[in-house]
């Protein structure tokens, strides 16, 4: 099964909306809580950083009957430093992003310890992809 969702940068209203759709389709394929609890938490920490920090992005998700793959694609600022980027509590959110709760450097390394593969590869001045799976 496949799935498509886009994102957009800047509308925190609708952060969360694209990973909740995923979270009630792997419920409705009877995934383990626990599966569906790790995705959840990847998903929902990849849409908030393409929202904060993205003008746009693309989510694909992939169910398949042993794993889900997903691969965001953002066209936004790229990520400068990668290895960086990975470290818990760094962050380059705005002060207007903190402000709102988010931004507190968790999100990438909540997608590493959620997921059995994480991939992220960045341009600067073009985007960032996130590719990342969960075997059930």
């Amino acid at each position: 099964m496949k799935l498509q969702y886009e994102i957009q940068g800047g509308d925190f209203s609708a952060a969360g909306r694209a990973s909740s759709e995923v979270k009630k389709t792997l419920k409705q394929l009877n995934i383990s809580p626990q599966v569906i609890r790790k995705i959840s938490v990847a998903l929902y920490e990849a849409e908030v950083n393409v929202v904060a920090h993205a003008f746009k992005g693309d989510m694909k998700v992939d169910i398949n009957p042993d794993r889900i793959f997903v691969k965001i694609e953002d066209e936004g600022p790229g990520i400068k430093d990668i290895a960086k980027a990975m470290e818990e509590g760094f962050s380059t959110a705005t002060d207007e992003v903190r402000q709102m709760g988010f931004g507190a450097g968790m999100g990438l390394p909540n997608i590493k310890r959620n997921t059995d593969e994480m991939r992220l590869t960045s341009v600067m001045g073009e985007g960032t992809t996130l590719e990342m799976m969960v075997k059930f």
